[in-house]
């Protein structure tokens, strides 16, 4: 593309498509925050996002407000569950699952360990650790969406994978008759009210000297590196606003570092690492997940008129990349991992919440 073309092409998508800016990273200090809730079929917890000063909504698990309604009745996950959802994780993990391995390395995971996976989705981070922990471990996902456990354990089975189990339960009520050596996730704190709550019950499950390790988006670093890329920063900014608007809390860095040491944790061993490149994996992405949230954006008001035309706007995200000389980029990805104190007693079986 010749020099006066990519201005043309510059202009006329600042245009079409006003960049817009990145709202705070702290949902409580957002002004144009939804008050929503709805409950995740993942994990069966009701999450809301709420200005700060609204008093919290108390249950028998503690901070986890439960059984909230917007507008008189419940909403629903951000992402869905739809056969489309499920082949987009897909997609997804197979590109962040390196990421999620070195994490899982760093944190000691290895043969014969037995590990808890919660919020397993169609399986993929139960079936990364079934590999590391190989025929001699064993991992256990929990999943409460029926189908996506059905798409788990057909998964599993194609893969070869004899050493992953999937249970539906909520994560409230897993209890096991021996602790774990360790409990992960991917992508999951994010949709919880209470991560520290979480991670504290999450700890009793797991052996004086276990590891939990959690990978968590941020997405201000994507903000930021699309802030020149009209289309592409329209597109970040919506997505964001649409996970803040269902209740899910999109910048988890800080909220994770808490959260380990409010559960009684030492502090965490994180990073931060940003998947980019040339490829047309990244259109890709942010296209799929659009499309997987666009059904919440309208319950939500929110607008994708600055988007223009749905049915080109995959081919649009690649061409802005390419007049403008720009890498795809998508969320940052926050590892953090912790041990459960040596000194701590293991209290199996227990349920988490108890």
């Amino acid at each position: 593309m010749r020099a006066d073309d990519a201005q043309t092409f510059r202009n006329r998508t600042k245009e079409g498509f006003p960049t817009i800016r990145p709202e705070s990273s702290d949902p409580l200090q957002n002004d144009e925050i939804c008050v929503a809730t709805r409950t995740s079929p993942r994990l069966n917890w009701a999450v809301t996002a709420r200005r700060r000063g609204d008093a919290d909504r108390k249950s028998k698990h503690g901070n986890i407000p439960r059984d909230m309604t917007a507008n008189g009745s419940t909403s629903q996950y951000v992402l869905g569950s739809t056969d489309a959802e499920q082949e987009r994780l897909i997609r997804q993990a197979a590109r962040l699952d390196p990421y999620t391995e070195r994490l899982f390395r760093d944190a000691g995971m290895g043969p014969g360990q037995r590990i808890l996976d919660i919020g397993s989705g169609v399986g993929d981070v139960a079936m990364l650790a079934a590999r590391l922990v190989g025929p001699s471990g064993a991992v256990v996902g929990v999943e409460r969406d029926v189908r996506s456990i059905a798409k788990a354990r057909a998964r599993a089975a194609e893969a070869g994978l004899h050493n992953v189990t999937f249970m539906q339960s909520d994560v409230t009520e897993v209890t096991s008759g021996e602790p774990f050596d360790g409990v992960v996730g991917r992508c999951i704190l994010l949709f919880l009210p209470d991560a520290a709550a979480v991670l504290r019950s999450l700890s009793r499950l797991v052996r004086p000297g276990g590891v939990l390790a959690f990978h968590e988006p941020t997405w201000s670093p994507l903000l930021l590196l699309t802030a020149q890329l009209p289309l592409w920063s329209a597109c970040a900014s919506l997505i964001r606003k649409t996970f803040l608007c269902s209740g899910a809390n999109p910048d988890m860095e800080l909220v994770l570092f808490r959260a380990f040491a409010e559960a009684g944790l030492p502090a965490p061993n994180m990073w931060m690492e940003i998947p980019m490149g040339g490829d047309s994996f990244f259109a890709g992405w942010v296209y799929d997940l659009l499309c997987s949230v666009r059904p919440q954006m309208q319950q939500h008001n929110l607008s994708c008129e600055v988007l223009g035309n749905f049915e080109t706007l995959r081919e649009r995200l690649d061409a802005e990349l390419v007049a403008l000389k720009s890498p795809g980029a998508c969320i940052g990805l926050v590892g953090a991992w912790s041990r459960v104190p040596a000194s701590s007693t293991a209290r199996a079986p227990r349920c988490l919440g108890s």
